[in-house]
């Protein structure tokens, strides 16, 4: 009877445990995000962690990336593609980060919308602590030419996907990522979409896209890329050519200071980047000035994306001088 009652106190036990690794409930509440019905403002970081060398994700460094993030008050990750293991969900989630799974359109059938391959990772995963939201696509506006020359195409591919998402799974929104703000057609194309995210780079000072938004939609709206590089292709503002940390760092506490002052129409922002991605603009063993971007004009504060320098920290996981303006601006937002 003793060894009866251990087994019951055991099985009651895991239970509970098993219990506490269930889907958070994530709900959209005016303009903002709920995560079992409390407040919750994204402070995150864009993550695709490339090391030196190679052009492929690798989540080796994960534990030392999360501990990173953790002391810099980050609690979202952004992804551009799905994250297909579950231990690394499992590692984020511990570490109290939420994660933002991005899809893309056509990746060869790896999750992705043109297969619709997409519901099978969202049927997977759904149930996962680490998923706050569910997204589809990253300025596909600004590439009509994959769309058969006709970006009304993707609308209705991406609200038809998130019509499916709904209907597979109530507990996460769904949400893009616009290339700047969305137009009449975007919006009239794509009323299933949730939470719209907004790539944004007009120099040092998002502001007046808020008021934009908020003329045009009652819906939550956060911003899924912005900052600056840490490289001055020429002297400008007063920053020397070359690499200049103090530049990235001045951009990101202008452009944070304007969103926290915005929260009250902003549900949070996803910096762009977390790691320096040396497979961008040129030989992955190395890290290359330039790199191109659509609609870049805006990067401060020289107007050139300098794509492998755009990190909070390096390649080796140094922490550059806009680590820890993010810190202090992160640790702001309550």
């Amino acid at each position: 009877m003793k060894h009866v009652l251990i087994l019951i106190l055991l099985a009651v036990s895991c239970y509970g445990c098993k219990q506490e690794s269930v889907a958070s409930q994530v709900t959209t509440s005016g303009r903002h995000l709920q995560v079992n019905d409390e407040a919750y403002t994204i402070k995150g970081i864009c993550y695709h962690p490339v090391p030196q060398g190679s052009e492929h994700r690798d989540f080796k460094t994960l534990s030392q990336d999360l501990v990173l993030m953790q002391e810099a008050g980050i609690n979202t990750i952004r992804t551009y593609a799905p994250i297909d293991d579950e231990t690394v969900l499992d590692e984020i989630a511990e570490a109290g980060i939420k994660v933002i799974i991005g899809f893309g359109y056509d990746q060869k059938g790896f999750f992705d919308v043109y297969s619709g391959s997409f519901i099978d990772y969202v049927n997977t995963y759904k149930h996962h602590p680490a998923i706050l939201m569910w997204e589809l696509g990253n300025e596909y506006n600004y590439h009509p030419e994959w769309f058969n020359g006709d970006v009304k195409n993707w609308y209705k591919a991406m609200n038809a996907a998130a019509d499916l998402i709904h209907k597979n799974d109530s507990n996460h929104p769904v949400a893009t990522a616009h290339g700047e703000l969305p137009d009449d057609i975007a919006l009239s194309l794509s009323p299933n979409i949730d939470v719209w995210g907004m790539n944004v780079y007009r120099w040092d000072n998002p502001e007046e896209i808020f008021r934009q938004w908020t003329a045009i939609s009652d819906k939550p709206m956060y911003i899924s890329e912005a900052g600056g590089d840490s490289y001055m292709t020429m002297e400008s503002d007063g920053f020397k050519q070359g690499e200049n940390q103090h530049a990235q760092a001045q951009a990101n506490a202008m452009i944070l200071d304007k969103i926290i002052e915005n929260l009250d129409l902003c549900a949070g922002v996803t910096m762009f980047s977390f790691t320096d991605g040396w497979w961008k603009a040129g030989h992955p063993d190395q890290q290359d000035i330039g790199g191109w971007a659509p609609n870049s004009s805006g990067v401060p504060y020289d107007g050139s994306p300098n794509e492998e320098y755009w990190g909070i920290v390096d390649i080796n996981r140094n922490k550059k001088e806009t680590f820890t303006v993010i810190k202090a601006k992160y640790n702001q937002i309550k």
